[in-house]
């Protein structure tokens, strides 16, 4: 699969995602960071990418239909700070990609996974 990640996730993520097989980059390689989330949406959309990311904007399906695109994660995580997103997006890793997310949203919280 190929992923996106978003500027508020740690940039540890590429080098998981790209050990566990997968063709990931980051909205830093695209000189991405602080567009807004329509900029950040077509990048992924135009490099058939799912997008990770903490932005709860993007969870809008009105706005942002998820059959529109190669799929969006949303992360949510209470605590702050890289090394609690760190420990609370690894464990989370492997049944993210056991999950069919083109065209589709999957919001990860600390109490479970809601599909659409």
């Amino acid at each position: 699969m190929k992923f996106k990640l978003d500027e508020n996730l740690p940039l540890e993520l590429v080098e998981d995602l790209q050990r566990l097989g997968h063709d990931a980059d980051s909205v830093y390689s695209e000189g991405l960071v602080g567009h807004p989330d329509p900029d950040i949406l077509t990048a992924a959309k135009s490099e058939n990418r799912i997008l990770l990311t903490m932005d709860k904007g993007v969870a809008d399906v009105r706005r942002y239909p998820p059959t529109e695109f190669a799929g969006v994660v949303l992360l949510r995580c209470s605590k702050a700070g890289r090394q609690a997103l760190l420990d609370f997006i690894r464990p989370n890793l492997l049944r993210i990609l056991n999950f069919d997310l083109p065209g589709h949203l999957l919001v990860v919280s600390e109490s479970g996974l809601r599909y659409r």
